[in-house]
């Protein structure tokens, strides 16, 4: 596969891409999204009083739309064929094209979890995304999420922890089920994460993720609605989020204010009938107002990757009836560190002020560290890691 999109379709994503600034416009105007990119191609021409995007419309060429997706080293299936995913034709407006940069296989029909949040993500909320991302993706679970600086980004960073190139589709009988529940504690061959675009998906947006994006091509893939080159706009990133919503069985917000764009993927999903789960967060936090007023609202609470592979799967009894994990041992010393950065005291500045006890503290948060109990974050912050069990 390599440009094996329709006539029609690539003229109908040309349209969309052509029409943007109006779009901008033209979003915020109606109470759906949907309302206007379901629209037909007259009705979108026509928001266009200079007649520019209706003469481009009528000369546009399939040509060298393929010309400049092979050019950009991107591969396209459209709607008419049997290779789109079937997920987003549930959608009130599927988009007409998806643009793929890496493995088409990662949209392969496999459960799937979208992992979504704030931008300004706190230490809590960043860790909580990246062992998310890191399990599910060891538990054979695809991770989708939109590459965007905070939650989102550290869901990707676990996911590529354990990433794999793209496997075929499993059956999701009850019994491969419980194994890829089980899985979280014991390594199966792992999924490939999809990262989803508001651009074009040959450019890294934030290009502060160039690296990222590099990344997720190589060993996912990276999905976009419109063409390559294509700069984002606002409505964009709203568009971007129910295509999230869309490729994903279940999506967990981690963090989200009260406002938080990432809120919408939730939306997006409660319409198309799937369920959401949220993690949940500090009630003084405005960063947990949002998935807070999720929970409160009935969404699945998601404390870790079993909490999600039991909304994904159902309860397992099997599992509860097993013992839990022996507790690591701890030295009172190091539990009282650990205590310490639980509570938010993550530099060496709130952990000592005795300058003769900071090359002791320095030794034991290395300790903590090789132990997997805590993670040296930007600015030489520590902060508790998940995958440890004191």
């Amino acid at each position: 596969m390599s440009a094996a999109a329709c006539d029609d379709c690539l003229r109908r994503t040309a349209l969309i891409a052509a029409l943007a600034p109006w779009l901008d416009i033209e979003w915020r105007r109606r109470s759906a999204p949907a309302g206007v990119l379901s629209l037909p191609d007259d009705a979108l021409i026509a928001l266009d009083e200079s007649g520019r995007v209706a003469r481009a419309h009528a000369a546009f060429s399939p040509g060298r739309a393929r010309e400049r997706i092979t050019a950009a080293e991107l591969k396209a299936v459209c709607r008419c064929s049997g290779r789109y995913p079937d997920r987003l034709r549930e959608l009130a407006d599927p988009p007409a094209v998806l643009h793929m940069a890496g493995d088409p296989a990662a949209l392969e029909p496999v459960e799937s979890v979208a992992i979504v949040g704030a931008r300004r993500g706190t230490a809590y909320g960043l860790e909580v995304s990246r062992s998310l991302g890191r399990r599910l993706t060891a538990a054979g679970i695809p991770v989708v999420s939109g590459m965007a600086i905070g939650v989102d980004s550290a869901a990707h960073v676990g996911a590529l922890e354990h990433a794999a190139p793209p496997r075929a589709a499993a059956a999701t009988s009850a019994g491969v089920a419980e194994e890829r529940r089980r899985s979280v504690s014991r390594p199966r061959r792992a999924a490939a994460p999809v990262a989803v675009l508001a651009g074009g998906a040959d450019v890294a947006y934030p290009a502060s993720r160039r690296r990222l994006h590099a990344q997720l091509v190589q060993r996912g893939c990276v999905v976009s609605e419109l063409p390559p080159g294509f700069t984002a706009y606002r409505w964009c990133f709203v568009a971007r989020n129910r295509l999230i919503a869309g490729l994903a069985q279940l999506t967990v917000v981690v963090e989200a204010t009260e406002h938080s764009g990432s809120l919408t993927t939730a939306d997006f999903a409660q319409q198309l009938g799937r369920p959401v789960g949220a993690v949940p967060g500090p009630v003084t936090s405005r960063f947990s107002t949002g998935t807070n007023s999720l929970l409160a609202a009935g969404a699945g609470v998601v404390r870790d990757a079993r909490d999600v592979l039991d909304q994904l799967f159902g309860p397992s009894d099997a599992r509860s009836a097993e013992p839990p994990p022996p507790a690591v041992p701890i030295e009172p010393r190091l539990r009282r560190l650990l205590d310490a950065i639980e509570r938010g005291h993550g530099s060496l500045a709130e952990l000592t002020s005795d300058p003769a006890a900071i090359p002791r503290i320095l030794q034991d948060l290395t300790d903590l560290e090789l132990r997997g109990l805590v993670r040296r974050e930007f600015g030489g912050r520590y902060v508790r890691a998940l995958e440890g069990r004191p």
